[in-house]
């Protein structure tokens, strides 16, 4: 637990610890509504009133509660099993074209981001073309360096599933899950806005953090020898290896931001009512507490004992507004990897790690290019 000052000056409670991460992240007695005037505001661009609210991860029960009700049967474990093989096939489709073309090859481009972005456009019912469009804005979005730079991609992406939701309703296709949400909307049990914000938070986050941690996972694979021979060599061993990226990556540096609703007294310290708490995902995933050796990447790593379970980890959160897609992103995740390193196991980074363009000034991490060749 520790006091810190925020980039506008506005002092924050940063969370790094695990069990006190995991203790906040589940207290009713905290917020994670975002018009709240007192919610932390942890960079220039979540001023913009298209973060105000966020639905899913920025909203109280109970509209976060029926929210989640309607949506996850979208996003269940039989769901996502059932889009496996299209996202096998689509894999071995990207390869296809990769080594067609010849190296070298941009991983990002040519293989992290399709990946996620034509599951999410086929589950949301979002055309598949304009990937461009909702790639560019999204990534305006969320790497805008100011409030005015990220209203201006926010309402672009608004406007354009506005149209879309225009669309299905004046000539349903019943197909995907904006489809779903115009049926709620007709039958009174959402408003547009509250649907729109709902597809715009689904979008983003089903394509651009995936991605991240597609490109992000092979490099670590890449750069540590030992553990990708290990993944090469026993197939059953891609889950576990999964976690341990997660784990190891986190992409969101923060698993919650939050305030307080009343006082919250842990460890002898007490977080009073309309602070603001920032739990960090990055450092929760290597306390020494749960994890030996935290900052090793072991996809062996005894994690399934009852003191470190395998997926404890909180890159997708905690508590009611833990991740709604973890399951889907694991899918595409242990996909993504098997199929990469089976099609090409002589893959090789192309430039040494430290010429790769990394984004910064984010709470995300990633690379804009992964330039790789075999």
């Amino acid at each position: 637990m520790h006091r810190v000052r925020l980039w506008n000056g506005d002092h924050v409670w940063l969370v790094t610890g695990h069990q006190h991460a995991r203790r906040l992240l589940s207290d009713p007695g905290v917020s994670a509504d975002r018009e709240r005037p007192d919610f932390p505001v942890v960079l220039p661009r979540f001023e913009a009133d298209i973060f105000k609210p966020l639905a899913l991860i920025g909203v109280d029960a109970p509209k976060h509660t029926a929210h989640r009700k309607l949506l996850a049967p979208e996003f269940g474990v039989r769901q996502v099993r059932s889009l496996q093989p299209t996202v096998t096939r689509l894999a071995n489709e990207l390869i296809d074209k990769m080594l067609h073309k010849g190296p070298p090859a941009d991983l990002v481009a040519d293989y992290a981001l399709p990946i996620p972005s034509t599951v999410i456009s086929e589950l949301l019912g979002v055309p598949y073309a304009d990937h461009d469009f909702f790639e560019t804005a999204s990534m305006n979005l969320l790497q805008a360096k100011d409030a005015e730079g990220a209203e201006a991609a926010g309402r672009a992406l608004w406007d354009y599933l506005d149209g879309l939701i225009t669309a299905e309703q004046r000539q349903p296709t019943g197909s995907g899950v904006l489809a779903k949400l115009v049926a709620a909307m007709d039958d009174d049990y959402f408003a547009r806005d509250e649907l729109l914000r709902i597809a715009l938070t689904l979008l983003l986050g089903g394509h651009d953090t995936t991605a991240s941690m597609i490109a992000l996972g092979t490099l670590t694979l890449l750069e540590n020898p030992d553990q990708l021979a290990a993944f090469k060599a026993d197939p059953a061993v891609v889950p576990d290896a999964v976690e341990e990226l997660l784990r190891m990556i986190s992409v969101t540096d923060l698993s919650g931001v939050r305030v307080a609703d009343r006082d919250i007294e842990i460890d002898g310290q007490v977080i009073r009512a309309g602070e603001g708490i920032v739990v960090c995902s990055s450092m929760a995933n290597r306390d020494p507490d749960v994890y030996d050796d935290p900052y090793t990447f072991d996809i062996g790593r005894d994690g399934r004992s009852e003191d470190a379970p395998v997926r404890r980890h909180l890159t997708f959160g905690y508590g009611v507004h833990q991740c709604l897609g973890q399951n889907l992103a694991r899918m595409e995740l242990e996909t993504a990897y098997r199929v990469l390193f089976e099609r090409i196991p002589g893959l090789r980074l192309a430039v040494p790690t430290e010429q790769l363009p990394v984004r910064r000034g984010s709470t995300m991490q990633g690379v804009h290019e992964l330039p790789v060749a075999w």
